[in-house]
């Protein structure tokens, strides 16, 4: 069974960084392309983040490019998140999701949550 383990949420400074690691069980990571998500109260679900089965192959959402960067270390079962120049809009729960197939995202994580202090 597929499980993920978001982690890395905490209270941060608007201009701070922070960086969220997605841990993988019962799987290979290698196999699904990887993506973050988040979601702040009242709002819907946002796209932040995702990468293919090679790394070169990264897509990010409007409101963190050139800001945030997903990686992935398929040795370590794990992916990342960092987090740079921090904003309070990117206060949400961020959920990391694999899918084999990209854009149909199969499994999530429980979510962490980032807090940010202006």
């Amino acid at each position: 069974q597929v499980q993920l383990a978001d982690s890395g949420g905490e209270l941060a400074q608007a201009g701070g960084s922070l960086i969220l690691s997605c841990a993988a069980s019962g799987t290979t990571l290698s196999r699904y392309a990887i993506a973050w998500f988040r979601q702040a109260p009242g709002k819907e679900r946002e796209f932040v983040a995702a990468i293919g089965w090679h790394t070169t192959s990264t897509e990010y959402g409007n409101s963190v490019k050139g800001r945030f960067t997903i990686s992935r270390d398929n040795a370590k079962n794990t992916a990342y998140l960092q987090m740079n120049s921090l904003k309070p809009e990117d206060a949400a729960v961020y959920y990391c999701t694999v899918g084999e197939t990209r854009g149909i995202w199969d499994h999530w994580g429980q979510g962490t949550q980032v807090t940010i202090s202006s």
